[in-house]
């Protein structure tokens, strides 16, 4: 968000005609962050255009250093998944990834619903000085892992791979759907609104 913020500052100073598209991203970030994600569940589909506006965001950041891929496919309508889940894993590959690459950088996104299976992957460029403890073992995957542990308990599998230059989280996820098992909706229902009280004479 820091980088962004720099980023934003950057193109002020040239008065960049990407400068306003950077603040509304950044808003829809920011708005979904503090208003949207008190809840135990979101859309899938309200948390992958977070994700997108996220790499839109870094995409200005990095322009033409950056070869992004992004793939979406399957059944996402009706799907339900904690919120924030799955940002971590981009920040991650942007942080021991892009930011390390003076050169061509490069990030692959996969993200694939078969009924309520999401099958999430993203592959990316490491240099070879880059030890796997140091992808693996940041803050932030430590922190997702935890709360896969807590909020999918046998219900999710994380694979992280490293091969060479490359490295590769594969995370699989039995999502929730908009209906529970009892038929009772899981989507945060507004508050019923409340009727003044009217005293007779």
């Amino acid at each position: 968000m820091f980088n962004t913020l720099n980023n934003l500052y950057a193109l002020t100073l040239t008065q960049s005609a990407q400068a306003p598209e950077v603040v509304l991203k950044l808003s829809g970030l920011l708005r979904y962050m503090l208003y949207e994600c008190n809840v135990n569940h979101v859309a899938l589909t309200r948390e992958l255009s977070l994700l997108n506006d996220y790499l839109a965001l870094e995409q200005l950041r990095y322009g033409d250093r950056l070869d992004l891929s992004v793939n979406i496919s399957g059944d996402l309508d009706g799907k339900l998944i904690a919120p924030l889940l799955l940002i971590p894993f981009l920040e991650n590959s942007f942080k021991h990834g892009a930011s390390e690459h003076l050169d061509q950088a490069w990030i692959t996104v996969d993200v694939t619903v078969r009924e309520n299976t999401l099958k999430f992957k993203v592959m990316n460029a490491v240099p070879v000085t880059e030890t796997p403890q140091g992808l693996a073992g940041g803050i932030g995957l430590l922190n997702v892992r935890k709360r896969l542990s807590l909020l999918y308990t046998g219900r999710h599998e994380l694979r992280t791979i490293r091969e060479g230059e490359t490295f590769l989280v594969s995370l699989t996820i039995q999502l929730e759907t908009a209906l529970s098992p009892l038929g009772q909706s899981l989507v945060p229902q507004a508050p019923p609104a409340v009727q003044p009280e009217i005293s007779l004479p």
